[in-house]
């Protein structure tokens, strides 16, 4: 499995941004979609994931702010980003696991929220 993330970008404080993770590849064989993401000198961190029947997980953080969502025709996952923060900067990755338990991870994307 293939995963191109796409959608980061430069926004101010209390806008909005969508990025959007296509996988290729099995994706049938996909369980779990997730977005993470990673501030400097920090460990990645799990934002939201869904799984391929729809149940949703979302980081205290970003309750009420973030939406994920997926297109399982399409092998795609969505992270819809509103009211951002600028603590919110950092660099996005969407990571898949399979129903066999393989793990694989997309190329960052860098969101940076101006204040």
């Amino acid at each position: 499995v293939q995963l191109q993330a796409s959608g980061g970008g430069l926004v101010q404080a209390g806008g909005s941004l969508r990025l959007s993770c296509a996988a290729y590849g099995s994706t049938s064989s996909i369980n779990v979609m997730a977005w993470y993401r990673q501030f400097p000198g920090e460990q990645r961190e799990l934002v939201a994931d869904i799984t391929r029947g729809g149940s949703i997980n979302y980081a205290d953080s970003v309750k009420g702010r973030f939406t994920i969502s997926r297109d399982n025709t399409k092998g795609t996952t969505y992270l819809q980003m509103s009211s951002l923060k600028p603590e919110d900067t950092g660099v996005y990755f969407c990571k898949v696991r399979t129903s066999r338990g393989l793990a694989y991870w997309g190329q960052g994307t860098l969101v940076t929220v101006s204040s």
